[in-house]
């Protein structure tokens, strides 16, 4: 019965790790990348709507982006919806598609990102513990109802800080590796 609890709760752990990720891919690292604009939701006849789901999004050059909208009316929309993001870059509408030119990263604009990957990595720590808490409380209501014994309950404590502690590994292996992208010049 325990171990499926924790089993059961390994697909929360991956959700949390998927999330961090997904987060990470829309930091910019110096370099162009589908995953830095495809997300941005912008307001297409009153909807709002990702910019990857409006038009088709490439990267011709290394530090460009073109974004060629189906429809020529959600131009000014995507263009809009670009500035107002926290990328830091200027969208250059030409009439048929949007450019977005990707200056390289400043040593302030680094610091300044890895301080925000880093308080991602931490809300991703924080959900993982709450994951754990939700699974301990279930662990202590099934051993009030005689479900499990007091030595079940310990070796479920152990099993899931083991858990913990290798989701968190993970977590330092992300956030490092975005970390050294951030940093290289």
């Amino acid at each position: 019965m325990i171990k499926e609890l924790i089993k059961n709760s390994i697909p929360d752990f991956d959700k949390a790790l998927a999330h961090l990720q997904g987060e990470l891919v829309s930091i910019r690292t110096g370099r162009a990348s589908t995953g830095l604009v495809e997300n941005i939701e912008v307001d297409s006849y009153g909807v709002k709507t990702q910019i990857k789901n409006l038009a088709s999004i490439n990267v011709p050059e290394p530090r460009s982006i073109s974004i060629q909208p189906w429809d020529k009316n959600n131009l000014a929309e995507i263009e809009k919806g670009i500035a107002k993001s926290n990328l830091g870059v200027q969208p250059v509408n030409d009439g048929m598609n949007i450019r977005i030119n990707l200056p390289p990263l400043n040593e302030e604009r680094r610091l300044e990102l890895s301080k925000t990957i880093k308080q991602i990595s931490e809300s991703t720590r924080v959900r993982i513990r709450n994951i754990r808490e939700d699974v301990w409380k279930e662990t202590g209501r099934l051993l009030k109802e005689k479900k499990i014994t007091e030595d079940q309950k310990f070796e479920a404590q152990e099993e899931l800080k083991k858990l913990v502690d290798e989701y968190n590994e993970k977590v330092k292996d992300i956030l490092a590796k975005k970390e050294a992208e951030i940093m290289t010049v």
